[in-house]
C-alpha cells in the first residue's frame, strides 16, 4: 500500500473509532504538535494521526517494519506516555504482513498501545 493510501484508511478508522478532531502527518490536514528532543541531536518526534475521543488524546501511528526498530520503539514509547498522560491511548495500525512485527515490539518493550489492522 502506498503511503498516501496508508494514511486516508488510517484516518478512516480513526473516524469509524469515534476520534474528532483529527490532526495527521500528511496533505490536506493540520501536522499534530511535535516533541523536540533536547541533546541528543534525534529528529523532532511527530505523531502519524491525533485526535480526541471524547476529551481524551489518541495518537495513532501506523506501524510498518523498519530497519531502525530502536527509533520506532523509541517514538512508541513517547506517544504511549504522552496518552497515558492526557488519558487517552495509542493505537497502532499494522498494515498486511506488519501485525506479528508490531505485536512482538509491543509485548517485548511493554508498551502501552493497542494493535489494530488495518
Amino acid at each position: 500500500m502506498e503511503n498516501v493510501e496508508l494514511f486516508e484508511t488510517a484516518i478512516a478508522w480513526a473516524k469509524k473509532k469515534g476520534i474528532k478532531s483529527i490532526k495527521a502527518n500528511t496533505e490536506n490536514y493540520e501536522t499534530p504538535s511535535k516533541f523536540t528532543r533536547t541533546g541528543d541531536g534525534e529528529d523532532d518526534v511527530i505523531p502519524d494521526i491525533t485526535g480526541l475521543h471524547s476529551t481524551s488524546k489518541c495518537y495513532v501511528e501506523i506501524a510498518q517494519k523498519a530497519d531502525d526498530v530502536q527509533r520506532i520503539v523509541s517514538k512508541w514509547k513517547l506517544l504511549s506516555r504522552m496518552a497515558e498522560i492526557k488519558g487517552g491511548r495509542l493505537y497502532l495500525l499494522a498494515p498486511r504482513g506488519s501485525k506479528a512485527f508490531t505485536e512482538k515490539l509491543v509485548e517485548a518493550h511493554n508498551l502501552n498501545a493497542r494493535v489494530e489492522s488495518l
